[in-house]
């Protein structure tokens, strides 16, 4: 069973006012099967720890490990991570002028399985994934998210998941942006996805909306750069009446033992 091991990770940024701390000592263990929900307010540092599992280069981990099935993910290049099993659905997907989502697709399963899928075999599924995602069979041939509405470039990172088969999945806010159709569509795709390979799923939010389709097993509260509080499916449903202020203004902290 694959496992995604985070400890104590401390994550920097470098910004014009100088190096600023990001992730403050988060420690997270994601296995396969299981599906983990991280809300938080703008600014927490939920996308920071999305990135830095990806290998993004633009943060840097200044302590703290992270590891897959015992392998130092941090030490691997971002395509040797992708190999290994890990997936990151990202915010905002990038368009890539000239290159079509058929060759991007096929060039990305090649390079995972170290061999080219049988092309009959590829394209039969391929079809079906686009069906499933209720997308037009047409942007198979057009170029990578290029001109691609905000609901059509989510479906196409969820359409990548389903193909490509990882063994963790990192959702980047994957519910910003969507209506109620696309937002049920996108959530069928990752629960057949992770019914089909027992997919250990990552998923951060802002909203309670899309933990009505993705069912949590575990939700954790993360603010300025940790993790503040851990529980299951009611955590979110108690985020949906209260809000985060209890976490970030002390005047609404409860009085602990000790205290005036």
């Amino acid at each position: 069973m694959s496992v995604l091991e985070i400890r104590d990770l401390h994550v920097t940024v470098e910004t014009d006012a100088g190096i600023t701390p990001i992730l403050n000592g988060v420690t997270l263990i994601i296995r396969k099967g299981e599906t983990h929900a991280i809300m938080g307010p703008n600014g927490s540092g939920k996308s920071t720890l999305a990135y830095t599992i990806a290998g993004h280069p633009k943060y840097t981990v200044t302590s703290g490990t992270i590891t897959l099935d015992g392998e130092d993910v941090l030490a691997m290049t971002v395509d040797e991570r992708a190999r290994a099993g890990l997936f990151l659905a990202m915010q905002y997907p990038v368009e890539i002028p000239g290159v079509t989502v058929t060759n991007f697709l096929r060039t990305a399963k090649t390079a995972i399985d170290g061999e080219a899928p049988p092309i009959r075999t590829w394209t039969k599924e391929v079809k079906q994934s686009m069906k499933n995602l209720r997308m037009d069979t047409k942007f198979a041939q057009r170029n990578v998210n290029e001109g691609f509405s905000g609901g059509e470039k989510k479906r196409h990172e969820i359409l990548q998941m389903e193909l490509l088969k990882p063994q963790i999945a990192v959702l980047d806010e994957t519910d910003s942006g969507l209506d109620v159709d696309a937002l049920k569509i996108v959530s069928e795709g990752v629960n057949r996805a992770k019914e089909e390979t027992d997919l250990g799923v990552l998923l951060i939010t802002h909203y309670t909306r899309i933990l009505r389709y993705i069912h949590p097993d575990f939700v954790h509260v993360m603010i300025a750069g940790r993790i503040v509080e851990e529980g299951g499916p009611e955590l979110a449903e108690r985020l949906e009446d209260e809000g985060y202020d209890r976490f970030v203004d002390p005047a609404l902290q409860p009085v602990t033992e000790g205290e005036g």
